[in-house]
């Protein structure tokens, strides 16, 4: 018997969460984002362009990058038969999210701090734009878990959500768009090549990261924290610059008690107590949400599958 179309993105889903938990990302150069990344590192070079037709460059760029990087997805969902969907698709898409990895790189931050400050440093730079040499135990915890928070949109229900609308071919675009934003979005001499890459990416992650925001507010509500995630929330949402990872800096930040702060640009949050003390619960926030999307995103499609087939009866 062949699987409905909701009970594959269902399987397939669930199926990449647990590969994931169980072989995170293997480092290997063929993985289909470092092939990405090297792709985009190839034309993404402002040097490479005058100033003047770097905007055009980086749009057109973009736009190939975007197609090149989902055709295999797409080709693959299209054409293959059920069964060997089911197989290889949970593959596909945990290659475009990131759950275990942004644990384990997190947490490789809170390791090396305990062998000192510097090395704290060293490891942290592997996840953050901001300079991290004069960085203190506190601020170097703080750039990792901001890490972990902001993440927990791009690298993890932003593409489960496109994949749930979407399929594989969701899940692909949106990867590649993040990437090239991680890579490019910045306001240095990548600032016009990257402007329709970070333009892109704040588009893409606008209802996710409000998504993200509304299920960190449900599990701190079960946890009895609903009313300190919601006040930091509108009081700091805005301190960060972008509309997206702030509200769910803020929330999480409300929600532990803890306080993210990047020196001389925002302080996000009260400090209820140290990040030190804070981590596992904002852990455990990430693991929760994971979850939580997953089984509301199953149960929505089930649910709209099941009143869509009523009408037409």
């Amino acid at each position: 018997m062949v699987p409905s179309a909701i009970a594959l993105v269902a399987i397939v889903l669930f199926a990449a969460l647990l590969v994931d938990r169980l072989i995170g990302d293997p480092h290997s150069a063929w993985h289909p984002v470092a092939l990405l990344g090297r792709f985009i590192g190839w034309w993404g070079k402002p040097g490479l362009y005058s100033p003047r037709i770097q905007r055009f460059v980086g749009v057109a760029l973009w736009l190939v990058t975007v197609l090149v990087f989902a055709a295999p997805f797409y080709c693959f969902a299209a054409l293959a038969p059920w069964y060997w969907y089911l197989l290889i698709a949970p593959f596909l898409l945990k290659s475009c999210f990131a759950w275990r990895s942004l644990e384990e790189h997190t947490l490789a931050v809170v390791n090396a701090l305990r062998d000192g400050v510097e090395t704290g440093r060293e490891k942290v730079k592997m996840l953050v734009s901001r300079s991290t040499a004069t960085l203190g135990s506190e601020h170097i915890l703080s750039a990792g878990y901001e890490s972990m928070t902001e993440n927990l949109t791009d690298s993890i229900i932003s593409p489960l959500f496109y994949f749930c609308l979407f399929g594989l071919t969701g899940a692909a675009v949106f990867r590649a768009v993040n990437t090239m934003d991680a890579m490019l979005g910045y306001r240095d001499e990548r600032e016009r090549i990257g402007w329709c890459a970070a333009r892109m990416d704040d588009i893409l992650n606008y209802i996710p990261a409000r998504i993200t925001v509304l299920l960190l507010l449900l599990h701190f509500f079960q946890r009895g924290r609903l009313s300190p995630a919601l006040k930091v929330m509108r009081r700091d949402g805005r301190n960060r610059p972008g509309f997206n990872g702030g509200i769910v800096m803020a929330a999480m930040a409300g929600g532990v008690g803890i306080r993210f702060e990047k020196p001389g640009v925002y302080t996000i949050g009260d400090v209820e107590r140290t990040l030190d003390q804070g981590g596992p619960a904002i852990l455990e926030a990430t693991r929760m949400v994971t979850v939580m999307f997953a089984l509301i995103a199953v149960g929505t499609l089930f649910l709209l599958g099941s009143l869509i087939n009523s009408t037409v009866i």
